[in-house]
């Protein structure tokens, strides 16, 4: 009879896996935000590996009772291996970790990389290994936020069979978060995605918030900050309302959450955006001009709108 995969008892009918013990490469942001909600999981983080003072103190406060070791004698002593490096020193750390035999087959290697699926961890799979991809799809700060973030945040997870989507789907469901799959071959997309809807985002606000204070400079009121950059003034108290009801009315209302001058029309206050923000930050202008364009498509804005956006990109 042929045997079951070697991890497939982690997994009892299919949801909840034994306690494991973790390794976590490295103490980053990512990797310590799982490893504390792993713990809380009843799972035991027994070492990680951590070369920047900031790794360090990170994983001191946030896994006190967490050996530091050498990468290789995490990977050696762990029933779950976390791999939370950056995506560019993934391929790299696979390939050193299959070439120093230090992972014991049936170990469980998942990363936490948007853009990967499994077949990066190929080298470690034809050594015994069960991988599995599991992305939070969520930003990361390093502020004690994070951790509590994973209770609502949803998971991406590739795997290379079914026993390997049950035991990320337990694991992410043990911390609180949603699990959904991504193929193999959607993994870029998928991050490509995930990139424009948060990182962008946060490109926009800033620059609506240096707007604002440049639109009002010299008119404090009570005290109020505007100038040095610091967060939390005035102009953020403006744009935060405005953005999260913009926000959670796109993710309810869809397309016909589009407000505001493009999308009604209105090509002469568009023009006179655009020159107010080149006053600014020509480049600030030059990023507006292509987040209208990309508004007046979805909103088949009239043709008034479109010729103001070529007029201003040909000058």
């Amino acid at each position: 009879m042929e045997q079951p995969p070697a991890r497939a008892s982690a997994v009892p009918d299919g949801l909840r896996p034994a306690r494991l013990t973790v390794g976590l490469i490295s103490a980053g942001r990512v990797g310590t935000a799982l490893g504390v909600a792993l713990e809380r999981a009843e799972h035991v983080v027994v070492a990680c590996s951590a070369i920047s003072q900031a790794s360090r103190r990170r994983a001191e406060r946030r896994l006190p009772d967490t050996a530091v070791l050498p990468v290789q004698d995490v990977a050696a002593r762990v029933e779950l291996l976390l791999l939370a490096v950056p995506d560019a020193e993934l391929h790299g750390l696979v390939a050193g970790l299959a070439a120093t035999g230090a992972v014991r087959p049936g170990t469980i290697v998942a990363h936490t990389s948007g853009a990967n699926g499994v077949a990066i961890l190929s080298p470690l799979t034809e050594q015994g290994c069960i991988p599995l991809a599991i992305h939070p799809a969520m930003t990361f700060t390093g502020s004690d936020e994070d951790i509590a973030r994973l209770s609502e945040a949803c998971f991406g997870v590739t795997a290379a069979d079914e026993v390997g989507y049950a035991i990320a789907q337990s694991l992410v469901l043990e911390i609180g978060g949603e699990p959904f799959r991504v193929r193999e071959d959607a993994r870029t997309l998928y991050h490509a995605a995930l990139a424009h809807g948060s990182n962008h985002l946060v490109t926009v606000l800033l620059d609506a918030v240096e707007a604002l204070r440049s639109a009002l400079w010299g008119q404090e009121l009570l005290g109020q900050e505007l100038v040095g950059g610091a967060p939390g003034g005035i102009a953020e108290r403006v744009v935060g309302p405005l953005a999260r009801a913009a926000l959670e009315n796109a993710l309810q209302r869809g397309q016909s959450a589009l407000t505001g001058p493009v999308a009604r029309g209105d090509a002469a206050a568009v023009a006179g955006h655009l020159r107010a923000l080149g006053e600014v930050d020509p480049e600030l202008a030059a990023a507006y001009r292509a987040d209208s364009l990309r508004t007046a498509q979805r909103a088949h804005a009239p043709e008034e709108v479109f010729a103001v956006l070529a007029e201003v990109n040909k000058s």
